[in-house]
């Protein structure tokens, strides 16, 4: 599962990083609902139950990145993007436990998705141009994939097939095999692309262009760019 990913930077209120199964639509908890929440000053981890407050502090890497930075498998495992020190850290949300950091091999990690089995994560390197997979099984780290200028953005297709990264700094959205692994052919969408989602059938992926305040729709079986849709 793709979750919002949040960061606390001093002055601002608690952001989310992963919302767990059971979480409502905008992260607000249902009964029975554990959230993790990021505290960027603090390179920590909160743990929040219902009615509990925060819990326990988990450390972890230098954070900091504002924007996507953490994704949970189907087995409950949650994936975080340490920016300012270039890992990844797997959290066991069932024991609260943090695990080994995983290089990714690229510098400033920002977004990650994860395979819909679950077998892998990707992490988009924003300093580096490149995203990197990790095998979930033994969280360790593949080659990092050339992209676009700073991939931020990530989303996978719900059959686990293709990625599709915004390149913020170079208006454009990277397919990537996952069968292999390349990248395909960038597709131009609008300025500073960053955000991007999936609908559930797979046919469109929706990007939000930061700069020029449109969201591009992409046909999925084509990888071609649709007209820009005005919004705020």
């Amino acid at each position: 599962m793709i979750v919002s990913a949040w960061c606390w930077t001093p002055g601002d209120a608690v952001r989310q990083v992963a919302r767990l199964p059971g979480a409502g639509a905008s992260g607000g908890a249902t009964a029975a609902t554990t959230n993790r929440f990021t505290e960027a000053a603090m390179r920590a981890l909160y743990r929040r139950s219902v009615g509990a407050g925060f819990g326990t502090l988990l450390a972890l890497g230098a954070l900091g990145h504002v924007g996507p930075v953490g994704a949970v498998t189907p087995a409950w495992t949650a994936y975080v993007a340490n920016a300012g020190s270039n890992s990844v850290t797997p959290i066991a949300t069932a024991s609260n436990t943090a695990g080994t950091p995983i290089t990714t091999g690229g510098n400033g990690p920002a977004g990650i998705a994860i395979t819909p089995d679950g077998t892998t994560a990707y992490v988009a390197n924003f300093g580096s141009n490149t995203v990197t997979p990790i095998a979930t099984v033994s969280n360790t780290a593949g080659a990092p994939i050339p992209v676009g200028s700073n991939p931020d953005g990530i989303a996978i297709t719900p059959d686990g097939s293709t990625i599709y990264v915004a390149n913020n700094g170079s208006t454009t959205v990277t397919p990537i095999a996952t069968a292999s692994n390349t990248a395909g052919t960038p597709i131009t969408v609008g300025s500073a692309p960053f955000g991007i989602a999936i609908t559930p059938d797979g046919t469109t992926a929706y990007v939000a262009n930061t700069g020029s305040g449109t969201v591009t729709p992409i046909a999925i079986a084509s990888n071609t760019a649709g007209t820009p849709i005005p919004v705020g």
